[in-house]
């Protein structure tokens, strides 16, 4: 509910970089913010599956970077796997937004092939928000380095609620590939109005867009949304869904390339939806997200 009315109603220190590279077999360490003068180690369970890897208990060797807020002196530096990769190849890149991972962070997961460095810059452009990176992690696997990063609110030290605020972070986010991997331009649908290369193919709105509803329990609903990114998509998606009554709990926003695949915890009334409801719901989004030049008061 909460994350639905903050949209209605709407300095720490540079993290550093700590990178390991070890056998994936063997424990990885990970290094706590929360100790200013010493640091505390605590071990992983050495099964760790990544989403878009898909590696479990691999013996192959990783590379694995952790940012921390208080160690000053930390290298940034670091050997990266070099996988063998056409040079004319432009990978996918995949930006995801995570409410319910953490239960007391937002983390957002970056990854384009085996391009993205420490992202130093994509940390000062998030502080500029007003939020803090108490935490960040680079797992390397073959062609692709996904970074995760663990955001929360520098005035409440808790996760991020409002929609308009994880729009922005998605916005800036992509903004700071585009900087920084031009090349990336020409897979995202961002690239046409920020980019240097406009994506040779557009998504036809009407095949791209889907969007349902399925059971979650007897307290709340899932809603899966795809469809054609652009700038504010989440705004206006949040503000279909409270037009109809219905409260949104918590979201993982997802953004691979040209598509937006969304998903909503929500209920109604502290129940999950009725049949009659979520067609109702479904319909509006439809008929919203189809044609995105529609007026949002006229469906």
């Amino acid at each position: 509910m909460a994350f639905a009315n903050s949209l209605l109603s709407s300095s720490s220190s540079l993290p550093q970089i700590h990178h390991v590279s070890k056998d994936f077999n063997s424990t990885p360490l990970i290094i706590s913010p929360h100790e200013p003068s010493a640091f505390s180690f605590s071990p992983i369970r050495n099964k760790l599956c990544e989403p878009g890897i898909g590696i479990i208990g691999s013996s192959r060797k990783k590379n694995i970077l952790y940012a921390s807020v208080n160690d000053l002196n930390a290298s940034a530096s670091s050997t990266s796997l070099k996988p063998e990769q056409d040079a004319d190849s432009i990978p996918m890149p995949v930006v995801l937004i995570d409410q319910d991972s953490d239960s007391d962070a937002t983390t957002v997961q970056l990854s384009f092939g085996d391009r993205l460095g420490a992202l130093i810059d994509t940390m000062n452009a998030l502080k500029d928000l007003g939020l803090d990176v108490a935490k960040g992690t680079v797992l390397t696997d073959g062609p692709v380095k996904q970074t995760k990063f663990f955001i929360t609110r520098l005035d409440t030290g808790r996760k991020v609620e409002d929609p308009d605020m994880l729009e922005r972070i998605r916005l800036t986010i992509i903004n700071n590939l585009l900087k920084y991997h031009p090349e990336s331009s020409e897979r995202l649908a961002m690239g046409e109005a920020f980019g240097i290369k406009a994506p040779e193919k557009k998504l036809d709105v009407d095949i791209a867009t889907q969007v349902h509803v399925k059971e979650d329990g007897p307290k709340r609903s899932l809603l899966c949304i795809e469809t054609a990114d652009r700038p504010g998509l989440l705004v206006e998606i949040i503000k279909i869904i409270a037009d109809v009554n219905i409260d949104v709990e918590s979201a993982e926003i997802d953004t691979e390339g040209l598509v937006a695949k969304d998903k909503f915890h929500v209920s109604y009334r502290g129940a999950a939806l009725t049949s009659s409801l979520s067609q109702v719901l479904v319909n509006c989004l439809r008929y919203y997200l189809r044609r995105p030049e529609t007026d949002i008061d006229s469906y």
